[in-house]
């Protein structure tokens, strides 16, 4: 069961006016729901990946107490402030990981075949971000339904109301950034 839309935007305008108990309120409300999209997400890293759907979580939490000024349109405006600090945080631990010579891993798997799948998971998300990037330059709303969906994990229509479109036009949206994103990954 999805929390109330209204009551969502509500005490997310009652914390950034400042009032603290509207935060302690809020946070059971969305925390769900901030799980599973970490979740969502964190399903498609390999074994190479050491953050788990609780820290992402955490580490989401603390950059979002940065956005109390914040005037937020909806719930959806706030899950997509949420998608997008959720990409910033395992595009930097992916960069970090690229960066990292040595790593844990719990595969057993020889060092040589360890070292080259978490480097290799690095490379293709920091790629992604990336191509995100450049495709944000020229086309925005893509990047975005690229961003909603596969970092925040949100579903076609969840993306739809996010973005104030039509599912059909996230579809549309969904399919050409993917050929884009394919042909720019592969060079």
């Amino acid at each position: 069961m999805h929390p109330d839309p209204n009551e969502i935007t509500q005490l997310l305008n009652a914390w950034c006016e400042g009032d603290q108990d509207a935060l302690e309120q809020l946070v059971p409300v969305v925390e769900s729901e901030l799980y599973r999209l970490a979740r969502v997400y964190l399903k498609k890293e390999t074994a190479a990946n050491t953050l788990q759907p609780t820290a992402l979580v955490n580490e989401a939490y603390l950059r979002l107490i940065e956005w109390n000024a914040v005037k937020w349109e909806n719930r959806a405006h706030f899950y997509a402030i949420a998608a997008k600090i959720m990409r910033r945080v395992l595009v930097n631990q992916a960069v970090a990981r690229h960066r990292q010579k040595r790593g844990g891993g719990a595969v057993l798997v020889s060092l040589t075949e360890a070292g080259a799948a978490a480097a290799d998971r690095s490379a293709e998300v920091i790629a992604l971000d990336e191509a995100l990037n450049s495709l944000a330059k020229f086309d925005d709303r893509k990047s975005r339904v690229v961003e909603l969906r596969f970092f925040g994990g949100l579903d076609a229509e969840e993306t739809a109301q996010v973005l104030g479109i039509s599912s059909r036009t996230v579809h549309r949206e969904w399919d050409l950034a993917r050929a884009w994103l394919f042909r720019e990954l592969r060079g």
